[in-house]
């Protein structure tokens, strides 16, 4: 079942996953709900007329992808709009709520060691670990956030990649090869409430 998305991305520098992401969608990507080439051009407008029409594109979405890349940081909508889209928001007497979220890392100079790179445990176990300084603190709060814990490994407390964390991050070549199922994963986790997550809703 396609979910409706929106895709969170620094423009200057990500464009092109951006349309990557929404050409890998296929038949899908109808029902993507975020800016296209056809969108208004706000540059000039005020912010509160930029939230207004964030918030319009982000409001009926059950599912947010947002691009990881070196300086996502600087953009002044990526953390604001993840919080949007993990609130529970009411609009007359409809109530949209929280969206699966899942962190697509950008290819850079054809790897992703700028910002992922592996360790061996004691226990022999190869994890995952990411620069978290170069992502906003409402993604890092929403990371090995599973409630109980469900650990892969019981020595070194590893949990799983896609299920561990309430926005799993996914290498952009994994992503595009197959967009559905880490879109899936993402909206089967905000499911129920997402009452599986400690989930942290504010910057």
């Amino acid at each position: 079942m396609a979910h409706k998305t929106f895709i969170s991305y620094k423009w200057s520098e990500a464009q092109t996953l951006r349309d990557n992401i929404i050409a890998a969608l296929g038949e899908d990507a109808t029902y993507y709900k975020g800016e296209t080439s056809d969108s208004p051009d706000l540059t000039d407008t005020s912010t509160e007329n930029i939230k207004r029409n964030l918030r319009n594109m982000m409001y009926d979405t059950s599912v947010t992808i947002v691009i990881i890349s070196p300086n996502m940081k600087d953009s002044k909508w990526i953390d604001w709009e993840i919080e949007y889209c993990l609130k529970d928001i009411t609009r007359k007497d409809r109530t949209s709520h929280t969206n699966g979220v899942v962190g697509v890392i950008m290819k850079v100079n054809g790897g992703y060691d700028w910002f992922k790179y592996s360790q061996t445990n004691s226990d022999g176990c190869s994890t995952a670990n990411y620069h978290t300084e170069k992502v906003y603190d409402i993604i890092n709060n929403n990371r090995f956030n599973q409630e109980p814990k469900v650990y892969s490994c019981d020595v070194c407390k590893c949990v799983n990649a896609l299920t561990g964390s309430y926005i799993a991050f996914v290498e952009e070549d994994d992503f595009l090869s197959s967009p559905t199922k880490y879109i899936n994963n993402a909206y089967d986790k905000s499911e129920n409430d997402a009452s599986g997550y400690k989930i942290t809703k504010t910057r």
